[in-house]
């Protein structure tokens, strides 16, 4: 089994990726589990973050690390909250996130409400010298509403319109067939995967 660094401490990405990445045989490992510091996020774009996080976690430990950066990006906003989209009204919380987001959008016609969560993953092993990079992204609209309990962050804002219904109304299973996240990783393995062949 290959061990792989994830530098994060955040409990809910760790449990996402673990489920998305153990038919690949792949041990994961957290920045938490490991001891691990976390690192300031001050690049510009998504890449930028991630491979601040890869970069720190590999001068830690020396074995080969994947971070991932992501957000929400609405199209009315211009593009915010972005990069800070963690940070939007407070560090990580969820719900004064939620309220900001909400009163951006106020009074703003449904059909201008259309996002993307975007994820990229930067994954570099250090014994090869090796950097891999991976997008994936998620369209939808931002409702008026919270709906849902699963998921976290701006799932229950953040409605899918072909399956009719928000990412917090999905297991995190159907989440992870059609998330931004499970679309980042798919690029990552078909990449790691013939990467390790050439090993």
């Amino acid at each position: 089994m290959q061990e792989l660094v994830l530098a994060t401490k955040n409990l809910n990405k760790v449990h996402e990726l673990q489920q998305l990445l153990e038919a690949e045989n792949v041990h994961v490992r957290s920045l938490a589990e490991l001891g691990g510091e976390d690192v300031a996020e001050t690049g510009t774009t998504f890449e930028d973050n991630a491979r601040l996080k890869v970069q720190s976690a590999v001068a830690q430990f020396h074995l080969p690390t994947l971070a991932d950066d992501s957000g929400l990006m609405v199209d009315y906003l211009h593009g915010q909250p972005g990069v800070r989209s963690a940070r939007y009204a407070g560090d990580h919380n969820d719900a004064a996130n939620n309220a900001r987001l909400l009163t951006e959008l106020g009074g703003v016609a449904p059909t201008q409400r259309q996002a993307q969560f975007v994820t990229t993953m930067v994954y570099f092993d250090p014994q090869m010298q090796v950097e891999l990079v991976a997008e994936g992204k998620l369209v939808g609209q931002i409702m008026t509403v919270p709906q849902g309990n699963d998921g976290f962050g701006y799932d229950p804002l953040f409605y899918v319109s072909e399956l009719d219904c928000t990412l917090a109304q999905l297991s995190l299973a159907e989440k992870n067939k059609i998330s931004h996240r499970a679309r980042a990783l798919q690029e990552f393995l078909r990449q790691y995967r013939r990467l390790n062949l050439q090993k």
